[in-house]
């Protein structure tokens, strides 16, 4: 199966299927994509969407976000929710060489799980339901809100701390084209030096946080989002393979 979906306007589009989770199953492909702004889509890339049939779109950006950028365009079928998970916005300023990136956005990230409790619950029961699939989560860069959102269900599904790592640094590689496009649609605009990164270390910092604050990631989602025992099982039963040996 294919990880990465290319797309010609967006940089970020891919498949959280194919990791193995603890327990010896595997995380099934086309239930749960991850992406950047879906409101790039048009042409050519609109019909290449619109063939994954997705069901159900989770918007985690601010309302202003999506007014100034747009949304993914409307499809018949099709559900859309803006579930915001961002309170306190970015003080880039209080970025420092000496914090550095991985470190700064971990801290940013542990206040997702502070501010978004009500949209990060809405966000997991709607992936927990079978007949939701497919469904596509995202962001502006789909790197950190969307990337929380993923650890998390990464996490509940037993995908290993590695493999949650890495499929949020796989956000690295499209970098280059993030500062392209972001310098060519604000020419002469400074950019603060971790725009567009996504330092493993980041990810591994913020589940060592959480896990540190709430005991486990199980715990912060049942504790503090007060995600249902059901809702977690069933997430697991619609996103995992059905034995070790299917694909």
């Amino acid at each position: 199966m294919i990880r990465h979906i290319e797309f010609r306007n967006l940089c970020n589009f891919r498949d959280v299927g194919g990791y193995a989770a603890k327990d010896g199953r595997t995380v099934r492909w086309q239930r749960l994509y991850r992406a950047d702004s879906l409101g790039w889509l048009a042409g050519d890339d609109l019909t290449a969407f619109r063939a994954l049939r997705v069901r159900n779109v989770i918007d985690l950006r601010h309302p202003s976000e999506v007014e100034r950028a747009g949304r993914v365009p409307e499809s018949e079928g099709q559900r859309y929710q803006n579930l915001p998970i961002e309170g306190r916005r970015w003080d880039t300023a209080a970025y420092s060489e000496e914090l550095g990136v991985a470190r700064y956005l971990a801290d940013r990230y542990l206040e997702v799980t502070e501010d978004g409790v009500a949209n990060l619950r809405t966000a997991l029961e709607t992936i927990a339901l079978a007949d939701n699939a497919p469904v596509v989560i995202h962001c502006a860069a789909g790197k950190d809100r969307t990337g929380v959102l993923a650890a998390l269900v990464l996490s509940l599904a037993g995908v290993g701390e590695d493999d949650i790592v890495a499929d949020y640094a796989l956000t690295g590689l499209a970098t280059e084209r993030f500062v392209a496009d972001w310098s060519r649609r604000h020419p002469g605009a400074p950019l603060w030096p971790g725009f567009g990164l996504a330092p493993a270390e980041t990810m591994r910092l913020f589940l060592a946080d959480l896990t540190s604050r709430h005991g486990s990631v199980e715990a912060y989602v049942t504790r503090v989002l007060q995600l249902s025992p059901a809702a977690i099982d069933e997430l697991r039963r619609h996103l995992l393979t059905e034995s070790i040996s299917e694909g």
